[in-house]
């Protein structure tokens, strides 16, 4: 059941065309309901299409440079992690693992939800891993990382609207445990994949989060993202 739903979802990518167009900007003030729709997936390879999109998206996103986060992110302030958010029976981290990885190994009796095994082939650096759950070796990576989200307006939020974020599909990621740690929380102005084959498709994917959830950028984030997506 759950491999035919992770092609279905891969399906959509292919046919979505201009892939950040095809996402939806939470409905309310922060604070507010969410939607999270179940086909939320990582964005596929950028085009020139998603990149003028992007760049649309780049000029409309607020930038604020003045601090006023308050100096007190704690990952607790981001509910529950890997909640149920969209009541599928599994939570967002084994959704992830059997979204990515191919050749899945499901726990008996957890109908199809509990990830055992699989291999991912990760974006960030085009090498291939091998998932056991016992050993781990891959992590679910928040492309906008849940301190930055923090500092660019998420600190406002209530816990119920920072628990959607926290585990909205389309801000996770499975990739290296190794890669992930080393990425830490840093913005796209920081840290970019090591694969240059995905940079485009992961500025595309940070546009598309901080328009989604409407997280302001700094000037100098902007200026990162402008120049990236002028070269895609």
């Amino acid at each position: 059941m759950r491999q035919r739903r992770a092609a279905r979802w891969w399906a959509l990518i292919a046919v979505a065309g201009v892939v950040l167009l095809g996402y939806v900007v939470p409905r309310g003030l922060p604070g507010g309901s969410v939607g999270l729709e179940k086909s939320s997936q990582p964005a596929g390879p950028a085009t020139s299409s998603t990149s003028a999109a992007g760049s649309t998206l780049v000029d409309a996103l607020v930038v604020v440079d003045a601090g006023t986060a308050p100096d007190s992110y704690e990952r607790d302030q981001f509910g529950q992690r890997w909640a149920d958010v969209d009541r599928d029976g599994c939570d967002q981290r084994n959704d992830v693992l059997a979204r990515d990885l191919v050749d899945v190994e499901y726990r008996s009796g957890t109908h199809d939800c509990v990830v055992e095994s699989g291999t991912l082939t990760d974006p960030y650096t085009g090498e291939l891993v091998t998932f056991e759950k016992v050993a781990g070796g891959i992590d679910i990576d928040h492309v906008v990382p849940l301190a930055a989200a923090w500092r660019a307006g998420a600190w406002s939020w209530a816990e119920q609207h920072r628990t959607e974020f926290a585990n909205d599909l389309a801000n996770l990621q499975a990739t290296s445990s190794s890669l992930n740690r080393s990425k830490g929380d840093q913005g796209i102005d920081e840290w970019l994949p090591p694969d240059p084959a995905y940079t485009c498709t992961y500025a595309a994917r940070w546009v598309q989060i901080k328009t989604r959830w409407a997280l302001s950028v700094t000037t100098h984030e902007k200026a990162s993202l402008e120049q990236l997506l002028a070269r895609c």
